[in-house]
């Protein structure tokens, strides 16, 4: 080989080594940036007639288990709708309570039975007919509690859907010009890597929102399909809508209109558990919204109705008409079948026996119409609602629908059926939760690894430093023979 040959050589290969440490340098730095794909440089012999003359530069390649980021954000998908259900179920049971604590709704139930009992024993002490009405207040009172808590969590699920319509579209855009660039990189002979890094960061953000498969075309383009077949991505990007509201009433339903349902391109979509878009944190809160939170007020409305039947029956106090309110009211008035959603959020104590809101506290020993005060000693009206909230019963609507039950084990039934719900949810939470961890590890075992880098760096100066010698050499040849 000649000297120019050589110097020519060591030169292609000082450029290589150069290019090397810049990759190794920029594997390093992100070995802990989500989305970066490890770079590596990619050469082949540069070749001079029939002779290899030094190294080429073919170009840089990013290295990415593409199989394996699939699957993990399916993983990542599943993970977000099970977390969000299980997290409903949970503060639902959180506000209804342990039933072996005396704030919960069944402590409350226990805490008027008790409250009746003992004023029934001792009809004429003005403190057990308080015990009785303030207890009766409290657990009218948990059932507003409660119900206000579901609506809240609907009103929170319509605005997390607002807030993922909008991450969606923004990040679809995104990608979309992504497309663009890396396609414009690739023809031009540019490195796009930091493009296909930027892109992956962006499909993760939406993958826990929809299941996303994404599938290659030419020039590095991509499109993207939900795990349902709904086209996302295919040259333009699709455009999600939804229209949240602020207040959410117990009435307000997806099909009466009141609540907003979701659009791909202006259409409607499905968004039930087998729709195009199922399986990550936006149809979870839209299952949570449209199905979850109205389930568990219509079980509260169930359980707040069978309360008022039971006292607002004529037949337990003979004060009262056919058309008068028990003991409980629907917003101080008596209760009709036909009102029964939302009854939970209406449900309080009738003024008739709250000195606060200038009734007479004997009324709850005499009766709710009475008009003067009878006999200290009368008990008869403090048995019957005794008897009457344990009597078993049969239950007009609700899951309990047919059965005969008594209230405080209506009530817990309703808090079992919750932590049941919990249980199981928590479970598919933690093991989804678990693979998605898993699928991530092995990812980012894939990914740099800085001893190795280390390592090929050490190579990368060893081959910098010989190539540099060759030049050096050279030089002092040319310098011997310029002298001569």
């Amino acid at each position: 080989m000649s000297i120019s040959g050589s110097m020519s050589s060591a030169l292609s290969g000082l450029t290589a080594a150069a290019r090397s440490a810049e990759l190794i340098s920029s594997n390093i730095a992100n070995a802990l940036t989500e989305g970066y794909g490890r770079r590596e440089l990619e050469v082949t012999a540069r070749r001079l007639g029939n002779t290899g003359q030094g190294v080429k530069i073919v170009g840089v390649s990013r290295e990415i288990n593409q199989a394996l980021v699939a699957d993990r954000r399916i993983a990542d998908a599943n993970a977000a709708s099970t977390a969000q259900q299980s997290n409903f179920f949970t503060r639902l049971e959180t506000v209804l309570g342990s039933p072996t604590e005396s704030s919960s709704l069944s402590g409350k139930f226990a805490n008027f039975d008790s409250a009746l009992i003992a004023a029934s024993a001792e009809p004429e002490s003005s403190v057990r007919q308080s015990n009785v009405v303030e207890a009766a207040r409290g657990l009218a009172s948990h059932f507003r509690t409660a119900s206000k808590e579901v609506q809240t969590m609907r009103e929170e699920a319509d605005k997390r859907i607002a807030t993922q319509v909008s991450v969606v579209n923004r990040a679809l855009a995104a990608i979309a010009d992504l497309n663009q660039n890396i396609s414009s990189s690739v023809g031009a002979g540019r490195d796009p890597s930091a493009l296909l890094d930027q892109r992956q960061q962006l499909i993760d953000q939406i993958s826990s929102i929809i299941p996303i498969r994404e599938i290659p075309r030419e020039n590095g383009r991509i499109a993207l399909y939900s795990a349902g077949g709904a086209s996302l991505l295919e040259g333009k990007p699709a455009i999600l809508g939804f229209s949240a509201v602020g207040v959410i009433a117990p009435d307000m339903t997806l099909g009466s209109g009141a609540l907003s349902g979701l659009t791909l391109n202006g259409h409607p979509v499905s968004t039930g558990a087998t729709g195009p878009l199922a399986g990550g944190a936006l149809i979870a809160d839209f299952t949570i919204r449209d199905q979850l939170a109205p389930r568990a007020q219509s079980e509260l409305d169930s359980l707040a109705r069978d309360l008022i039947f039971r006292f607002q029956d004529p037949a337990l106090d003979p004060t009262l008409t056919a058309a008068d309110a028990g003991l409980f009211t629907d917003s101080s008035s008596a209760f009709l079948t036909a009102n029964e959603d939302g009854i939970a959020i209406r449900i309080g104590l009738n003024t008739a026996v709250d000195p606060g809101a200038a009734g007479q506290l004997w009324r709850i020993r005499d009766g709710l119409g009475a008009v003067t005060a009878g006999p200290a000693g009368q008990s008869a009206l403090f048995s019957a609602m005794q008897s009457a909230l344990n009597d078993p019963r049969p239950i007009a609507s609700g899951q309990f629908a047919g059965d005969d039950r008594d209230a405080l084990s209506l009530s817990s039934n309703l808090v079992s059926v919750v932590t049941n719900n919990r249980v199981q949810l928590e479970v598919e939470a933690g093991f989804s939760a678990a693979r998605a961890t898993a699928l991530q590890s092995l990812e980012l075992q894939g990914g740099v690894d800085t001893d190795r880098e280390l390592q090929d760096l050490l190579l990368v100066e060893q081959a910098y430093a010989a190539n540099a010698k060759v030049i050096q050499t050279a030089d002092d040849m040319l310098k011997i023979l310029l002298g001569m």
